[in-house]
């Protein structure tokens, strides 16, 4: 792909590339930016699989998570948009699901918004409007404002082996 997929005032949305595992292990090296990724292993090889699983379900669905770039420059600082997993939990398997994952120093400047709704607006006018899920660990303030904003009504809670609470949503 010589060119992002889409773009918006201030960022470029690429598919997942061979080239992006280092940035990637660079947006989830941060303590803070992994605190709530769930089971979350620091290491390549848990980047390795993140950057496979985005990848395959551009190939088998047709969408999935964006690479996000500040217009103009090479280094990922977010992966945003909606994708096809396994996670186990109610009503969330092989189900189009959204999710976001924010750089911290880009945190509040409006990134996770900006993203998701040209996300959103690609993935309704390329796969219809239908049911789109996420799920985000309880306690998790700007990740909750954002799917409120975005009209994602909670629908179940799962407390996990590690005693987390993840809130299961949805929206039509």
């Amino acid at each position: 792909m010589s060119g992002p997929l889409l773009t918006t005032a201030r960022f470029e949305l690429w598919r997942p590339q061979v080239g992006d595992l280092g940035g990637i292990f660079a947006l989830t090296d941060d303590d803070e930016t992994r605190r709530y990724l769930g089971s979350f292993t620091r290491d390549m090889g848990d980047s390795f699989a993140r950057l496979h699983r985005n990848a395959g379900s551009w190939a088998l669905h047709g969408y999935g998570v964006f690479m996000v770039r500040a217009k103009g420059e090479a280094d990922i600082i977010a992966t945003c948009g909606v994708f096809r997993s396994w996670r186990g939990l109610p009503r969330l398997d092989d189900v189009a699901e959204a999710g976001w994952i924010v750089r911290r120093d880009w945190w509040g400047k409006g990134v996770a918004g900006e993203v998701m709704t040209a996300a959103f607006d690609w993935f309704d006018a390329a796969h219809g409007s239908q049911r789109i899920a996420c799920m985000i660990e309880d306690g998790n303030a700007g990740s909750e404002r954002l799917a409120a904003r975005f009209g994602f009504a909670e629908y179940d809670r799962n407390v996990g082996e590690d005693g987390k609470t993840v809130v299961l949503y949805e929206r039509h």
